[in-house]
């Protein structure tokens, strides 16, 4: 490939640019960035009016393969995430089998390089994620996991969790805890409030969540281990992690779009699209959330993009799986509700887009920033285009969004990943 694009305000908050430039692609690298380039004899890609960021990294995805191809496969989720501006994925390991195997690991990275989409997979805390025994992970290491969580489950036994972290740490792996104490959420199919008293479902305690990020960060501070808080959602756990990096933990902390922007009200109608782990919250839990994202106390945005058919969402409330989809909205959302309502600058919509994510992994030398010498891995974006959100614009295999029919601000427009580039 040798491309240049033309005109765009890049946005990099690396090397602190903030302004209008061109940027020179030669086989797939960054070439030149300069005021004017002379593009005679190259293709030329015309961003005027587009701003360019580094590419998104997400560190929460579920690609549902193998075992679940009915959901997502790599192919469809990888494009569903190059058309929200994503150029990487931490997968999740609840898949059939479970990645507690070198053999699942493998193929995972075989067809992400088809895509090609770069897939940083993580890999079980425990074997078949039962919570019973430490998986493999020495292994797993060797075949390339990147972090290790038994997603969609928390490890309730303490003792193998220290264990677990003790391993992982060894090991330099992250630990990605999905915090959620089931025998408090107790079968809960959504916030337990006044919306869940209203419409007579079962509700998830903010305690069942409270309680089980106290336990890690404690866990975290005995072994040392680096510690990822999974998809928070209340005041409280915000709290905590806040203490915890007060104190110089390894902690570390990511949250939804959805449970930035949407409270429980959103079921009201029973809308299972609107059903997810963990639940939707209150306004107080959001406003705690957007503060301590901006603070920093929160590090990241992750999508927790979880796909499922048609069929499943359409069963009764209490019987339809927990997940919505999240890549292809992320950055309309986030654009929307927090640079376009509450003023956030696009440097801070794009650290936490994309930078901390990538710092958290350790691969910002090459993801999350804009530079000479490395890999184009770039998005361009029309940050006011206003789009709906529905079923004929998405490119997951899956339609359970539970902003479908919303109205969003702004939009993708083309996003160049490990070489191609794809346009929307």
């Amino acid at each position: 490939m040798n491309l240049v694009i033309k005109n765009a305000h890049i946005v990099a908050p690396d090397s602190k640019t903030d302004e209008v430039l061109d940027l020179h692609i030669e086989n797939g690298m960054i070439k030149d960035i300069a005021n004017s380039i002379d593009a005679k004899g190259i293709e030329i890609l015309d961003a005027k009016g587009l701003h360019l960021f580094p590419g998104f990294v997400d560190l929460h995805t579920h690609f549902r393969e193998p075992g679940y191809e009915a959901k997502e496969t790599i192919l469809s989720g990888a494009q569903a995430a190059l058309k929200g501006g994503f150029v990487a994925s931490v997968s999740m390991p609840n898949t059939n089998p479970p990645c507690d195997q070198q053999s699942v690991v493998d193929n995972i990275l075989r067809k992400a390089k088809e895509v090609p989409y770069y897939i940083f997979p993580s890999g079980c805390i425990s074997k078949g994620r039962a919570g019973k025994e430490i998986s493999e992970m020495a292994d797993l290491k060797k075949a390339g996991i990147v972090a290790v969580t038994d997603d969609g489950d928390w490890v309730s036994d303490a003792l193998l969790m220290r264990r677990a972290m003790e391993y992982a740490s060894m090991l330099e792996l992250l630990v990605m805890s999905h915090c959620e104490d089931r025998r408090l959420s107790a079968k809960g199919v959504m916030n337990e409030g006044l919306m869940s008293t209203k419409l007579g479902l079962r509700g998830i305690a903010t305690a069942s969540e409270d309680i089980a990020v106290a336990r890690d960060i404690e866990l975290c501070r005995y072994t040392g281990a680096r510690l990822h808080i999974c998809h928070i959602s209340t005041a409280r756990s915000v709290e905590l992690v806040r203490r915890a990096k007060a104190e110089k933990l390894p902690v570390t902390a990511e949250v939804t779009p959805h449970n930035l922007s949407l409270t429980e009200d959103a079921v009201e109608g029973y809308n299972t699209n609107c059903k997810m782990y963990p639940p939707l919250r209150t306004e107080d839990d959001i406003k705690a959330l957007r503060r301590a994202l901006r603070e920093g106390v929160i590090d990241c945005v992750a999508t927790d993009h979880a796909p499922h058919t048609q069929e499943e969402k359409m069963l009764q409330f209490d019987e339809a799986p927990f997940g919505t989809l999240g890549l292809e909205t992320a950055i309309g959302v986030l654009l929307k509700e927090l640079h376009h309502d509450e003023g956030w600058t696009l440097t801070e919509i794009v650290k936490v887009m994309s930078v901390n994510a990538s710092k958290i992994l350790g691969i910002d030398d090459r993801f999350g920033c804009i530079k000479k010498g490395i890999e184009a891995n770039v998005t361009l974006v029309d940050i006011n285009k206003e789009w709906d959100v529905t079923h004929s614009e998405l490119r997951s295999k899956s339609r359970n969004s539970c902003f479908m029919k919303a109205s969003l601000k702004g939009r993708v427009a083309a996003t160049l990943c490990a070489g191609k580039l794809w346009k929307f």
